[in-house]
């Protein structure tokens, strides 16, 4: 797995709670009185702020947001925006959680609009990209691989050395 500074962990980590608030709305419309992943993006705001970090209190954002999207399953865009959430908040953890919030964002998009996904998504995606500062931005989203394939857009992650 490859280190990141600590600059870098919390510069990952802040990109992805904003990729993760810009579909945030998407969960919140389905489920308004889950305010679960909504935390766990606040959490992983302060630990950026202020660098201080208590594992209890990041696992258990993570751990809250993941269980929201369980519950949301049936619903992907809202299950997609919870599981970003869970991701961006563990980036504390390990930076490489950072990946997760913006794939999970992008999957969200698409299933927010199936119909315009490719748009969508191409647009979120160069959103992301423009995000984050040229020194992380080839390898983050040299991971986060979107095709098209029948006319479904279809986001992954790849993974594999350093990841």
């Amino acid at each position: 797995m490859k280190k990141y500074s600590r600059q870098d962990q919390t510069t990952m980590a802040a990109w992805a709670a904003d990729c993760a608030e810009r579909v945030l709305p998407l969960f919140e419309a389905a489920y308004p009185g889950d305010d679960r992943p909504r935390r766990a993006i606040e959490t992983g705001r302060t630990w950026v702020r202020t660098g201080v970090f208590t594992m209890a209190e990041i696992r258990g954002a993570s751990l809250a947001a993941h269980a929201a999207a369980r519950e949301a399953k049936g619903n992907d865009a809202a299950h997609f925006a919870a599981r970003a959430a869970g991701q961006a908040v563990a980036t504390a953890h390990v930076p490489q959680h950072a990946y997760g919030g913006a794939y999970y964002a992008l999957k969200a998009v698409a299933a927010a609009d199936p119909a315009n996904a490719a748009v969508s998504v191409a647009r979120e995606r160069e959103w992301q990209a423009g995000r984050l500062p040229a020194g992380l931005r080839e390898e983050i989203m040299g991971r986060i691989v979107v095709q098209e394939r029948g006319g479904v857009v279809v986001v992954k992650l790849r993974k594999g050395e350093g990841f």
